[in-house]
């Protein structure tokens, strides 16, 4: 097992495969990306980074973007990652308009499990968060993924002030009824800009609400999330990224952009590391191995209580 110097396993690859996207969504963060034309990696170049990861025991992959199934080779992609001995789990973040057009053939391609981006019920709000006028596809691709098997699947809904606070009872009651897990997730900005100070909610006052009603609470290793299982049935799991030094001391992730480097830190752009470069320019295996523990190494708490460096570098 990999561990970085603040003693934080890492077992968790989350990649980027395109910055493209088909919606508009206002508060898109694009996964900590500058947002930029660049160039986008081809699934031998996926395949060999999630092998170099492999090698160092990470055994989970999550395939985001952008928009992942604007890749017109997803399913290639899906299939060779799944090919990669010692994968355990492929899973990917969509924004759903085109996934049940592709539900059938991802689950064959080895795809284990999907979130599917969606803040709100209404089709005027749908319209006023993404500019686009496809909740109806959204809905159909997620009852179709649950049809053919990727599940569990995890509805991801950003809470935004004055938008969507009052829909998180019918989101409970969509998801419960669809056999989905609720994810209420707090807006981030690093920067903390003027989008993130119109629209951000503190999920204190929501939290509460579900904790009333909650009949189990359990706390995932990842983040150290809380999971409740509601009373009347519906599982919600609460992600607070903001101010969260817990978000931070239990990440277990490194991160590939679009274009092919790693990245410690979600909220970072100055400690990345390129290894699409060197992959391109003959790197040996050696070197690639160098450079993915150079990026452990930079792994850092972004909002931390705890001592700056607390052990080196661990592989067991």
């Amino acid at each position: 097992m990999l561990t970085d110097p603040y003693g934080r396993p890492v077992d968790s690859i989350r990649i980027s495969l395109t910055q493209r996207c088909n919606l508009r969504c206002f508060y898109c963060h694009l996964e900590g990306e500058i947002p930029k034309k660049t160039i986008e990696m081809t699934p031998e170049e996926i395949q060999r980074i999630v092998n170099l990861a492999v090698s160092f025991s990470i055994r989970k992959v999550k395939l985001t973007g952008g928009e992942p199934l604007m890749r017109s080779d997803i399913l290639e992609i899906v299939n060779m990652i799944r090919d990669s001995r010692g994968v355990e789990e492929v899973s990917m973040t969509t924004n759903g308009i085109f996934l049940a057009g592709l539900a059938e053939g991802l689950k064959k391609a080895g795809l284990t499990r999907i979130n599917v981006s969606l803040d709100t019920l209404n089709h005027e709000r749908f319209k006023r968060i993404t500019g686009s006028t496809g909740l109806e596809a959204v809905i159909s691709g997620i009852r179709e993924a649950v049809k053919t098997g990727l599940c569990p699947l995890k509805v991801n809904m950003v809470l935004l002030k004055g938008v969507n606070e009052d829909e998180v009872s019918k989101m409970i009651g969509f998801t419960k009824d669809h056999g989905l897990i609720l994810q209420i997730i707090e807006l981030e900005s690093p920067d903390e800009d003027e989008l993130y100070k119109r629209y951000h909610v503190d999920l204190d006052d929501v939290e509460s609400y579900i904790k009333n009603n909650a009949r189990t609470v359990t706390v995932r290793r990842m983040h150290h999330r809380r999971k409740y299982g509601l009373r009347n049935g519906g599982e919600i799991e609460i992600v607070r990224p903001m101010h969260n030094t817990e978000f931070c001391q239990y990440c277990n992730r490194i991160r590939v952009t679009s274009d092919g480097k790693l990245k410690p830190c979600l909220f970072r752009n100055s400690n990345l590391v390129d290894i699409l470069g060197p992959m391109r320019e003959g790197a040996s295996e050696e070197t690639l191995r160098n450079l993915f523990l150079e990026a452990v190494r930079r792994r850092q708490p972004y909002f931390r209580e705890f001592p700056q460096k607390t052990q080196p570098l661990k592989l067991s």
